[in-house]
């Protein structure tokens, strides 16, 4: 077993290497942000789609765009609207009249990466367009079922729910996004190169890192990382803090917790703690593997009651003393 993972780290030393530089041509537009870089990259490594939301104006837009411009991919920025419809986004059949027959034209979700900006302004009929292509990873036009080529990510961002003009997504909506990603302001330091970097006329084109082919390869790399027994309980035992917490001695969260974390967070925690393991350049899963993308796939999975917002209690807030309890292997 430990020639295994022997193995398995040298393997991943090796394949991790474009991890970094990735960052920093990545870094070249963007200022700071390390924390959603390595999301958009966990997701990328993990095959699930993200939710990333804050105000607007904190490059969350163009952190996706950069990640695209990095990768040999075919990109698609969809600004959603109150008035798209659901063949704006997956295609439709047009009419030829000289031939009198129908011919599909695809939509722009027939591309790599998808940023599906301010999906939480559109009706939830295009939330459901999008979020069954996410799912099945392929979208029916008339009678025919096309595949969406691999890799497949959806990046969505979404304001606020308190801003003007949003629909609130739907929890099953929400459960199918692997991370949620929260942006907060950057500190006065990055602000200030924020500052000397847009305010003179110069635009940078970031250089291509990787290809879609060594993308998919990565993955079963990622994949073959180690996961111990004792690790695999610590997952449970999380997962299972939200829906049983009087187990767990947090008798105290019991009437705070609406609906706790279904399986979908255990098989996404452990997938994305594989995927943070190889960010670090490491063949095996730690218990700050799980802490560290713990909270971006549970926080939306979590789902507090009224007596919880009436004590202004965050699912976060829930979470955090779960992690707290939860003995460490």
């Amino acid at each position: 077993m430990d020639q295994d993972i022997k193995l398995i780290n040298e393997k991943v030393k090796k394949e991790s290497v474009f991890v970094e530089q990735l960052l920093n041509e990545i870094g070249k537009v963007i200022v700071g942000q390390r924390y959603i870089l390595e999301r958009l990259i966990i997701g990328l490594l993990s095959n699930g789609h993200i939710l990333i939301e804050g105000v607007p104006g904190l490059a969350k837009t163009l952190s996706i765009k950069t990640l695209s411009d990095c990768i040999q991919t075919k990109f698609q920025r969809i600004q959603f609207t109150p008035d798209l419809l659901p063949a704006d986004l997956i295609g439709t059949m047009i009419y030829n009249p000289r031939t009198n027959e129908f011919t599909p034209k695809k939509g722009p979700i027939f591309a790599n990466l998808i940023l599906a900006d301010e999906i939480n302004r559109a009706p939830a009929k295009v939330q459901s367009a999008l979020l069954e292509a996410m799912q099945e990873r392929q979208v029916t036009i008339g009678e025919t079922t096309y595949p969406l080529e691999e890799p497949f990510l959806v990046l969505a961002t979404q304001n606020p729910i308190e801003q003007e003009g949003t629909y609130p997504l739907p929890e099953a909506q929400i459960d199918r996004f692997m991370l949620k990603l929260k942006i907060t302001y950057p500190n006065r330091d990055e602000e200030r190169e924020i500052l000397e970097r847009m305010t003179v006329n110069r635009t940078f084109q970031p250089k291509k890192i990787i290809s879609p082919q060594e993308i998919l390869r990565v993955r079963q790399v990622v994949n073959d990382i180690y996961v111990d027994e004792k690790i695999k309980n610590y997952i449970l035992d999380i997962v299972f803090a939200t829906r049983y917490p009087e187990k767990y001695k947090l008798e105290n969260l019991k009437p705070l917790i609406a609906y706790g974390a279904s399986p979908r967070a255990t098989i996404y925690l452990t997938i994305t703690a594989k995927s943070h393991a190889f960010l670090e350049g490491r063949g095996f899963v730690t218990p700050e593997d799980i802490k560290a993308i713990g909270m971006d796939v549970l926080r939306h999975r979590v789902i507090v009651t009224y007596e919880a917002e009436a004590e202004e209690m965050t699912s976060e807030d829930i979470l955090k003393q779960i992690f707290d309890q939860i003995e460490v292997p």
